[in-house]
């Protein structure tokens, strides 16, 4: 009977001990935690590539498989336009000529236009091709 007692008593002193130690949940909103929404865009919509090279050193620029390079000098901007309903989405390969890891920083300033940031750093190989999908998201591989 004793036995059971005790054994009673140090379970409840383990869970009074445990539940001392839970912080209390609380609610709110992400407001300042969450992340940001995904770029997208309307399918089929006409859109504004700027990429920009904020490296130090040529990166090298393809638009399509089977074309030739594009080199972007430091500091170098450019823009062209892809999309349209005859005009299929863009795959967009980026690499340094020099062969470090670069990242990627992309955003929306207006509803028709993507900018690329191209800056240095990430791990390697970094951020090597941005795709524009067939549901309008961007992704960065």
């Amino acid at each position: 009977m004793y036995k059971i007692l005790l054994t009673s008593l140090v379970a409840a002193g383990f869970i009074l001990g445990a539940a001392a130690r839970l912080q209390p949940a609380s609610a709110g909103t992400c407001a300042a935690k969450c992340p940001p929404a995904p770029l997208q865009f309307v399918p089929g919509q006409r859109i504004t590539y700027e990429v920009v090279n904020l490296t130090s050193s040529l990166v090298q620029m393809q638009k399509v498989v089977g074309t030739d390079p594009i080199p972007l000098n430091p500091g170098q901007v450019v823009s062209f336009v892809r999309g349209g309903g005859t005009d299929p989405n863009l795959s967009l390969l980026l690499w340094d000529a020099t062969g470090l890891p670069l990242g990627m920083r992309l955003s929306k300033p207006n509803a028709r236009t993507l900018r690329i940031e191209v800056r240095p750093g990430g791990r390697p190989p970094g951020d090597r091709t941005i795709y524009l999908r067939d549901d309008g998201r961007v992704a960065v591989y």
